[in-house]
């Protein structure tokens, strides 16, 4: 009988019996066959490779010089810069007083202590959700600069509806209409989406310091003369030319005027230098090359980085340098069809579409709401995602924001349809793939070889309709 000192057994839970340490076995063991053969095995794998569809889609220009200028005719018109704003505390906003030079009516203008005067004159003002800000036809008394929220621009239709005009969100400004005229109106409403907070200036302190400031008051002037100028529909300065004659008049005369100070892009650079010991080198070598597997990782990365930077850089990337012009905000915060409709109307021929996974994602359930199917092209044997038969490629390099937010990019490409491109220089010494070299650097006492691995790109915007963003795209998933 069992004690509650010893417990029973049960058969059932007593170990099987297994062969005696001294058994012979009566073959060969698979442990002592694999002294004998070679396991077959993979290639060293790499997770962090995506598809590149970036790299892949844009065309490459050779740049021999190492610099890539980008002629264009003379811009009359300014595009519509961004502001940004400091915070110290909740009721801390203030105007970084050196972007105001963003706003087109101040563009170029030098006297920082005036600057510092004008943002210092801008109040916070809290606004409530489905608040009006003004309506079209009254008096502009205030200018406004928009801190945090979302604003819609409307106007009453042709047949007394609301229409829609535009989305004024984070950074944008709204006055500078007012700017060299003597009794100004406001040529449209607008209403807060969200709640959020505008920094108001009392057109009364502008008037107050054009009086005062001279080098203001000609700046102003010299911006309302330029906009006076004749110009194309783009901005740019007007060719006289004249149509539907008949007779023999005298023909209007003129020249297309370029900029005197155009952009130039340098190439920049990705590099790392790669280690191999030369043990490692000389000996274990089969069935792969040690040195040739590293160098196959270590591209993969550099190439990682260069679509990154092709993005993300601040001097050359897309989502630093897509003019803000050519930059609109999502209506309700998902991406909808209709937001891509607009981003599409916005240029010709686009031919790509890049955006976040989720993003992605985030169109197809307003898609799906809709009862829409997006459709889908034949790139290169892949079947692509489209929208109106452009391609939608996932570029994982497009960041997401803490508050759940991406951007989704729209591009026209190539060099002769004026689009995007990219930039590197083919022919530069020891090169392993085009544009990317890898050089020895020689093996130092501890019987390292080196070598240096470099990639040279950058990225060009021919005419600034070449590339657009659709902003604010908010991916997470609403509740139902």
């Amino acid at each position: 009988m069992s004690t509650p000192d010893s417990p029973s057994v049960s058969a059932a839970d007593e170990p099987a019996p297994g062969p005696p340490a001294d058994a012979q076995l009566t073959s060969l063991s698979t442990r002592a066959a694999r002294q004998l053969t070679t396991t077959t095995k993979s290639e060293p794998q790499m997770q962090a490779i995506t598809s590149r569809w970036l790299l892949k889609t844009l065309p490459w220009v050779d740049v021999k010089g190492g610099a890539y200028r980008v002629n264009r005719r003379l811009q009359v018109s300014t595009g519509r810069g961004r502001v940004h704003f400091g915070q110290n505390g909740a009721d801390g906003i203030r105007v970084v007083a050196e972007t105001l030079t963003e706003l087109p009516v101040l563009r170029g203008y030098p006297d920082t202590d005036v600057l510092r005067e004008l943002a210092g004159r801008f109040q916070a003002r809290d606004v409530r959700a489905g608040q009006v800000l003004f309506e079209a036809g009254q008096p502009v008394t205030e200018a406004y600069l928009v801190a945090h929220g979302r604003f819609t621009r409307f106007t009453a239709g042709k047949y007394g509806e609301e229409e829609v005009i535009g989305v004024v969100t984070d950074g944008d400004q709204m006055g500078d209409e007012a700017v060299g005229q003597s009794d100004p109106l406001w040529l449209s409403s607008v209403r807060a989406e969200t709640s959020g907070v505008v920094l108001v200036l009392p057109w009364s302190v502008v008037e107050e310091l054009t009086e005062r400031v001279p080098s203001l008051a000609a700046h102003l002037a010299d911006y309302v003369e330029r906009q006076r100028r004749p110009m194309n529909r783009k901005g740019e300065a007007d060719v006289p030319v004249q149509a539907g004659h008949v007779g023999e008049p005298t023909l209007p005369g003129g020249f297309v005027d370029y900029e005197l100070a155009p952009r130039e892009y340098e190439l920049s650079l990705t590099q790392t230098v790669l280690r191999v010991h030369s043990r490692v080198a000389d000996l274990y070598n089969d069935p792969m090359n040690q040195t040739q597997q590293q160098l196959r990782l270590t591209i993969e990365e550099i190439r990682e980085r260069q679509e990154w930077e092709l993005v993300n850089n601040r001097e050359f990337g897309l989502l630093h340098n897509v003019d803000h012009g050519q930059r609109i905000s999502t209506y309700t915060g998902p991406p909808t069809p209709d937001d891509m409709d607009e981003l599409l109307s916005m240029r010709r021929s686009t031919k790509v579409f890049l955006a976040h996974p989720k993003a992605i994602a985030a169109f197809f359930r307003q898609c799906n709401k809709r009862g829409l199917v997006p459709g889908t092209t034949n790139v290169d044997g892949h079947e692509v995602p489209a929208w109106r038969g452009v391609p939608i490629f996932p570029c994982g390099k497009i960041p997401v924001g803490r508050d759940h937010t991406s951007s989704i990019i729209a591009l026209r490409t190539g060099e002769a349809d004026q689009g995007v491109v990219g930039l590197y220089q083919t022919g530069i010494p020891e090169e392993h793939q085009p544009g990317l070299n890898v050089r020895f650097m020689g093996i130092d006492t501890a019987a390292i070889i080196s070598y240096l691995v470099t990639a040279y790109y950058s990225l060009a915007i021919l005419v600034p309709d070449a590339a657009g963003i659709l902003e604010n795209v908010q991916i997470g998933r609403s509740a139902e």
